[in-house]
């Protein structure tokens, strides 16, 4: 596996590939993130690049981090253009933030980058060396952060060999195994 730096900048600059292909109406559109926008989504993930200091960095439990990072991703998505977020994206691949650790950066990469390809129908695949770490990494420590509960539940991924936990199957692909991790699906 490449170093984890390596494997954050090309998820980043995949994604930015990504972006500066949209339509402008396709900013606009729903995400897979109740209640956002594309463009929510993108200023929330670039928040930590542009405002190190935001509150919801800092905040204490998961209800002060929802509340703190949708109040500063709408405003970011009202006084930023499409393309400035792109290019917030792009530039800051080798960004150091890192939320709990690399892994941390990388799972919040992921999850966001699907929340709006997945939504837009882009079809576009996370590689799965970055599915199994970002897999292995919210589960299942991780998963109450989405309110997802895995009691009793095997999750057994059909596209790679990746599975975790016992009790009743949930058979799908990696990435929609991470989708259902993270409350998407």
């Amino acid at each position: 596996m490449t170093d984890i730096r390596d494997t954050i900048a090309a998820e980043r600059t995949e994604l930015a590939e990504v972006l500066a292909g949209l339509p402008e109406e396709k900013w606009d559109a729903p995400s897979l993130c109740a209640g956002w926008r594309v463009r929510e989504v993108v200023a929330h993930m670039t928040a930590p690049f542009r405002q190190p200091d935001a509150r919801f960095l800092r905040a204490e439990d998961v209800d002060e981090i929802n509340r703190a990072a949708d109040e500063l991703a709408r405003a970011d998505a009202e006084r930023l253009t499409s393309a400035e977020l792109t290019a917030a994206v792009r530039d800051n691949a080798r960004h150091p933030w890192a939320p709990g650790g690399l892994t941390g950066a990388l799972c919040h990469d992921v999850i966001h980058g699907l929340d709006i390809t997945v939504a837009l129908g882009l079809g576009r695949q996370v590689p799965p060396d970055r599915l199994r770490i970002v897999l292995g990494q919210l589960v299942p420590e991780r998963a109450w952060f989405f309110g997802t509960d895995l009691t009793g539940k095997r999750l057994v991924a059909t596209d790679l060999d990746w599975s975790h936990g016992d009790g009743e199957e949930v058979t799908r692909p990696a990435q929609e195994l991470l989708l259902f991790v993270c409350g998407r699906m």
